[in-house]
């Protein structure tokens, strides 16, 4: 089966996917700062916090343009694609991370952004990643064509989301505060917020992030397609990046605006739902996907869960200033991707 079979616009020229690409990007970049903004709004008004608000709402929200690729993906018999594609936008989407520390110039992200829920996020991604790594190496059994442990990985990060609200809203311990700690401080102004129009200005940007996201990740898919990439490089990198770019306009936004925890929280948060997306491309795809995965994929939940430690290392760490006035960690995941990822095309 060719690959173009999914691609709705395999048939254009090189130069007018190019120009969907950028114009999507383009919208992304627009639409995102508003989302940004509308959200921090929200998680004032329903007292959620930016944590949570940044984690499951947006976090889901932003993954969305990666959940089709991968589902239609899976559905369409592309399991290495499918599986490369979700983790590894959790791999990119934490590189993200490193670049919206670049852009906070007063202190390094992980130190200013001091949250609980960041690091039980974090822990609750390891946990997940490491799940979806043994359950690949499990006997091939299938149940109603899935493999039984899909339902599991699903039932683990709803638990996990309990277990992350119960610990903010009743915390054991708390991160030191520091003059450059940004505390999740909600606005003065909340009393002339229209909560209607906010609801409906916030989804109305969410339907223009998602759409461009799709746009983004199928002309990714058509302008690599006609190399000789393979599925794990194609899917684990450049696929990835283009659904991923909602994540890094919205935590880049959440940065400007000064909602610190939000943009971390989108994107570790965030992630955690990308696991998720691998548990249900197996209910689309034609037998267990877990066991579909090649060793390239396995090599990729590896890195990132090499990526993931050394980012809560700094999130527990909370450096203030470090290498190129960014935290040690931001910089070790920028090496480690880069040398992982050269690796990956060496090996794929």
């Amino acid at each position: 089966m060719n690959m173009s079979a999914f691609i709705s616009f395999h048939d254009l020229g090189l130069f007018e996917v190019i120009l969907i690409f950028v114009f999507s990007a383009i919208v992304i970049s627009f639409a995102g700062t508003y989302l940004a903004k509308f959200a921090d709004q929200i998680a004032d008004i329903t007292k959620m916090g930016e944590a949570v608000v940044g984690a499951v709402l947006l976090g889901a929200i932003t993954s969305l343009a990666g959940v089709v690729t991968s589902l239609t993906a899976a559905y369409q018999g592309y399991a290495d694609l499918a599986i490369s594609n979700a983790i590894g936008g959790i791999a990119v989407q934490t590189l993200f991370l490193a670049f919206a520390d670049m852009t906070y110039k007063k202190a390094n992200l992980e130190h200013a952004s001091a949250s609980l829920s960041n690091l039980m996020y974090s822990i609750l991604l390891i946990g997940l990643l490491t799940l979806l790594l043994l359950m690949s190496q499990t006997p091939e059994i299938t149940v109603w064509n899935f493999h039984p442990g899909s339902p599991f990985i699903i039932i683990a990060y709803i638990f996990g989301l309990r277990m992350v609200s119960r610990g903010s809203k009743a915390p054991m311990w708390s991160p030191k505060l520091t003059s450059e700690t940004i505390p999740d401080i909600p606005a003065k102004n909340l009393g002339s917020i229209n909560h209607q129009k906010l609801w409906i200005s916030f989804f109305i940007a969410a339907g223009l992030v998602v759409f461009a996201g799709y746009l983004v990740g199928e002309a990714g898919i058509a302008i690599t397609k006609k190399t000789d990439l393979s599925e794990s490089f194609v899917g684990g990198l450049f696929t990835a990046v283009a659904t991923s770019l909602p994540e890094l306009i919205v935590s880049i936004s959440a940065v400007r605006r000064g909602s610190l925890t939000m943009a971390v929280s989108n994107i570790v948060g965030g992630n955690s739902f990308e696991v998720i997306v691998v548990a249900l491309a197996d209910f689309f795809y034609s037998g267990s996907i877990l066991h579909a995965a090649t060793t390239s994929d396995s090599y990729i939940i590896t890195l990132t869960i090499l990526l993931m430690s050394i980012l809560l290392l700094g999130l527990l760490v909370r450096e203030k200033k470090g290498i190129a006035k960014i935290g040690w960690e931001s910089f070790a995941i920028v090496i480690f991707f880069i040398l992982g990822y050269l690796l990956l095309f060496i090996i794929g």
